[in-house]
């Protein structure tokens, strides 16, 4: 299934436009906004199929704990590899599918090299810099003390409306 799902992730992330070099540059750049609609239609439906499933008692999630630090740290490399290659993880996935050679080998190299880089420093990460600003395994219905779904709708709802808003702002 995970092959599968994958394979459908890459063909709509081609045919959405966000596997092209020229889309992400001008997300960056603020003038094409493909790659936000993109985002921000996965976080609502995302959303929306999880907590479904986890009210019908087919899932149960399992939260990490998170941090300042693992979010800085996190930031850090995944901006500088968007920053210099113009793709993301995910883009950089569907660019190799499409045969973008920029993607194979400074995508897929850099992906290795940066994973090699973090695995070697982690041990020394850990308990440092990664644990620093600790903030649990908080969620925004756990830490309001209300069920799921009074956070989950009206986030889906803002996330409509600012998908409206763009589209019909013309950006």
């Amino acid at each position: 299934m995970g092959l599968g799902f994958g394979i459908l992730f890459g063909f709509l992330l081609h045919k959405g436009g966000a596997t092209q070099y020229n889309v992400i540059v001008g997300q960056l750049l603020l003038t094409d906004f493909t790659v936000l609609k993109i985002m921000l239609s996965a976080v609502a439906t995302g959303m929306i199929g999880i907590y479904f499933m986890k009210s019908l008692g087919w899932i149960e999630l399992s939260l990490k704990s998170g941090s300042v630090g693992m979010n800085v740290i996190g930031a850090l490399i995944f901006g500088v590899g968007f920053a210099v290659l113009g793709y993301c993880p995910g883009t950089i996935a569907g660019a190799i599918g499409n045969g973008y050679l920029d993607a194979m080998t400074g995508g897929l190299v850099g992906i290795l090299f940066g994973t090699w880089i973090f695995a070697l420093m982690y041990p020394k990460l850990k308990d440092g810099l990664l644990k620093m600003g600790d903030f649990g395994d908080i969620t925004l219905p756990r830490l309001l003390k209300v069920n799921d779904w009074v956070v989950v709708v009206p986030v889906v709802a803002l996330i409509v409306l600012l998908l409206f808003w763009i589209e019909s702002a013309g950006f």
